[in-house]
């Protein structure tokens, strides 16, 4: 039994009858090269979301957070409803990129409001930048440490730019190296940092150690990686905002 039917069993154990539908969504959905460094991203929806249902999953979550994959995003069914101009670009990738493991597919029939979809997006790219800034800072001066923290945010970063291309109008693909293909080629910015970083990260997740590709100077690199992200910020500041429901 791999990794998500073990996690639905699970949460049908924790929840029986108030487990309305579980939904991988994101780029590990459809499947394909990019799955052995994808993100499992889940959706649970519930029939409601107390503190009883909150302390019956928390064996589910511990575990699954311990396969090192984010936490289920924790729903009732009025929230679905309810909540897409708050997340419009997190139900604009259950919208396109999703996978119905168990139950219900609620995501079919809501309608994406888009009006905060540029305004989200930005402050996501520049609170994640600020983030980013903030714990390079304090290891700058430790290789293996700064390393890390680009490689674990690399996806992150990627997810976001293919919503900067959808929300340009551009085609948008699915895998990351699309995706930067992609920004490169509309921005006319340099992406070899985040390219590096790819390479790595699939190398890491592989445990090809011995056959490693050499960074350089990591230091430069995040710099390099850090001055693409502001291309990013700047370009999706300069779009207009939309005001409609997608």
């Amino acid at each position: 039994m791999d990794q998500l039917e073990q996690i639905v069993t699970r949460l049908q154990r924790a929840y029986d009858d108030r487990l309305v539908s579980v939904i991988l969504y994101g780029s590990a959905a459809p499947g394909g090269a990019d799955d052995s460094f994808s993100d499992l991203n889940i959706l649970c929806v519930l029939k409601q979301v107390t503190p009883k249902e909150l302390a019956d999953g928390e064996p589910v979550m511990r575990w699954w957070r311990g396969l090192d994959h984010p936490p289920p995003m924790l729903m009732s069914e009025d929230e679905v409803y309810r909540s897409s101009d708050s997340f419009p670009i997190e139900y604009r990738d259950m919208k396109d990129l999703r996978k119905v493991l168990y139950g219900v597919d609620v995501i079919a029939e809501i309608e994406v409001d888009t009006r905060n979809y540029r305004t989200q997006l930005e402050h996501d790219l520049r609170s994640k930048l600020f983030r980013l800034r903030r714990a390079g800072a304090s290891v700058l001066s430790d290789d293996p440490a700064l390393l890390g923290l680009c490689l674990d945010s690399v996806s992150t970063f990627c997810v976001l730019g293919r919503h900067a291309l959808l929300l340009s109008g551009a085609a948008a693909p699915t895998k990351r190296r699309g995706i930067v293909d992609g920004l490169a080629k509309r921005l006319h910015v340099d992406f070899s940092a985040f390219k590096i970083l790819l390479d790595l990260r699939e190398q890491q997740d592989a445990r090809e150690l011995k056959h490693k590709s050499d960074p350089g100077d990591v230091v430069e690199l995040f710099g390099a990686y850090l001055s693409a992200i502001q291309q990013i910020i700047d370009y999706v500041d300069s779009l207009p905002a939309q005001g409609s429901k997608n």
